[in-house]
């Protein structure tokens, strides 16, 4: 036999079985076992991870809770005391806020929370009437009306601003003070101290930059020295 009879007898032979070969299954996804066969579960397929846009919403992502709104009208808040210490006050005071407590002849125990202020010294005084007394008080506000201590120290401090007439033992004085000044011991005025009025003391103190406008008359003291 020939060399190519050879050859062709083998191509044909060859097709021959690739014909007879069934066609190919196609690949489908191994079904899971039902869990009441008691065939033990396969392990679980890994999807893959698609990257979703930013603008793209998701049905099952979290909603946020909104939250309930606070009503700004009646969250006071305690502002600064207007005086500090223990003192003896006849006139008004304008509230800006909420009042709590009770009045009595026994007793009375009030608390005032008033909305904050803007400016440092509002044109409405918060005090304003006669106010005494006996060992110290410090001014943080604004007061008007009349200040008196036999043999107390009156603070004022620098935001501070007095509207009065002062009649007090020392007077340690860093704000605005628009009225006459008596201190029967001594009068000390800070840098930023602003007097409006005349000044009657036994000592007088000054710091440079301290504004005084008006007369000062030193006082005698015990022995009668001026």
């Amino acid at each position: 036999m020939s060399p190519a009879k050879a050859l062709l007898k083998r191509e044909s032979a060859t097709e021959n079985v690739v014909r007879s070969a069934p066609p190919p299954v196609s690949q489908l996804p191994q079904r899971l076992p039902n869990a009441l066969a008691g065939t033990e579960p396969t392990k679980p397929q890994v999807r893959p991870v698609v990257a979703v846009p930013a603008a793209t919403s998701i049905s099952s992502a979290p909603t946020p809770i909104a939250r309930p709104r606070r009503d700004k009208s009646a969250n006071f808040q305690a502002r600064v005391p207007v005086i500090t210490g223990e003192a003896i006050y006849r006139g008004s005071m304008p509230v800006d806020g909420i009042i709590s407590g009770q009045l009595g002849a026994a007793g009375s125990s009030l608390a005032i929370k008033q909305r904050p202020r803007s400016g440092p010294v509002e044109g409405i005084p918060e005090l304003d009437g006669e106010l005494s007394f006996q060992d110290m008080l410090r001014v943080n506000g604004h007061i008007a009306g009349k200040v008196t201590s036999a043999h107390g120290t009156l603070i004022i401090d620098g935001s501070a601003r007095v509207d009065a007439d002062i009649d007090v033992g020392v007077a340690v004085i860093s704000g605005i003070v628009n009225g006459d000044v008596i201190a029967h011991e001594r009068v000390e005025l800070g840098p930023a101290a602003i007097i409006n009025g005349n000044i009657s003391t036994r000592a007088l103190t000054m710091k440079p930059g301290a504004v005084f406008q008006g007369d000062c008359r030193m006082l005698k003291n015990e022995c009668g020295d001026q």
